[in-house]
């Protein structure tokens, strides 16, 4: 049986296709939609973003009629009023409709997709962040032993910080980390391991060419780099005075960086408030959780 099916996510910055034939990916896309942005400037969903989601749409049709649609944070707190119409227009349209998924699903799926196939002896921490929430999930031999989450995500901290999108912004590292560092209280729990997921941060440190080395701790295809805690001070440091339209220059989608300044210090945060000693960026995302399911 052909069994081809596709996964959309749509966060608060970015949504995200992901289509298989039964467990292979066959396709996937990251288109940015700023539904989060255009939301607090209008207090409802921006009609334009509405259009840029049909088009994802439409573009996830060229391969499957099976799709499913989940939205995360953005869509968690808009009324049901507004959903049900959204909804309706989709309905009439393609025939589907947002599953919102609950910032706790959201991190379980995500954090399965990235615990379920590795052999590790010791605590990890799976970083999910996004434009409007950030979890944290510790795992230790599969095993979920705590959870931490948060209500800001990378669009909250470029609005407080505008500058992060310019070239070179006007704040600087310091002004950055000190303002999330009262976002997040303190975290007890520690682990030498923080896994980046739930957006391509690989994206980032490929388009700014920066070096990752290999992963030594253990072996899958989806994690197959690292770096260490050192390097990611340098690197995250380095992010904010380096000139961003010369990353921008290498990518496909250069409106994605608006937030990439803001992740690197929210990581580099987490980092140090759980003792990472190796950081592992991905671009592993709720979808890798759901179609472990799904299959």
């Amino acid at each position: 049986m052909n069994n081809v099916f596709a996964i959309i996510e749509i966060g608060s910055n970015n949504t995200k296709t992901h289509i298989y034939k039964d467990e292979d990916i066959i396709y996937e896309n990251t288109t940015t939609i700023e539904f989060k942005k255009n939301y607090k400037l209008e207090n409802k969903i921006n009609e334009n973003d509405i259009n840029e989601l049909y088009k994802v749409i439409e573009n996830a049709l060229k391969y499957t009629q099976n799709i499913e649609i989940y939205g995360c944070s953005i869509f968690r707190n808009i009324s049901k009023e507004e959903l049900d119409e959204i909804n309706r227009k989709l309905n009439d349209r393609f025939s589907i409709e947002i599953k919102v998924v609950s910032q706790e699903d959201e991190a379980n799926y995500t954090a399965l997709g990235c615990y379920n196939n590795i052999e590790y002896n010791g605590n990890i921490c799976v970083f999910i962040g996004g434009g409007g929430s950030i979890e944290l999930i510790f795992v230790n031999d599969k095993k979920i032993i705590d959870k931490k989450y948060y209500n800001f995500g990378v669009v909250d901290v470029t609005s407080k910080f505008d500058s992060l999108k310019n070239n070179v912004p006007d704040c600087s590292f310091s002004d950055v980390y000190n303002y999330i560092n009262e976002l997040i209280n303190d975290i007890n729990i520690k682990a030498d391991v923080l896994i980046l997921a739930g957006g391509d941060h690989l994206y980032w440190y490929n388009n700014a060419r920066y070096t990752l080395i290999e992963n030594t701790l253990y072996k899958n295809k989806n994690q197959k780099f690292m770096l260490t805690t050192e390097m990611s001070d340098k690197y995250d440091r380095d992010a904010l005075i380096t000139s961003l339209d010369k990353i921008r220059q290498n990518s496909d989608n250069p409106k994605w960086f608006d937030g990439s300044r803001a992740m690197k210090v929210i990581t580099n945060l987490i980092s140090h408030k759980i003792d990472a000693k190796y950081i592992i960026p991905t671009k592993i995302n709720m979808e890798d959780g759901l179609k472990m399911q799904k299959i």
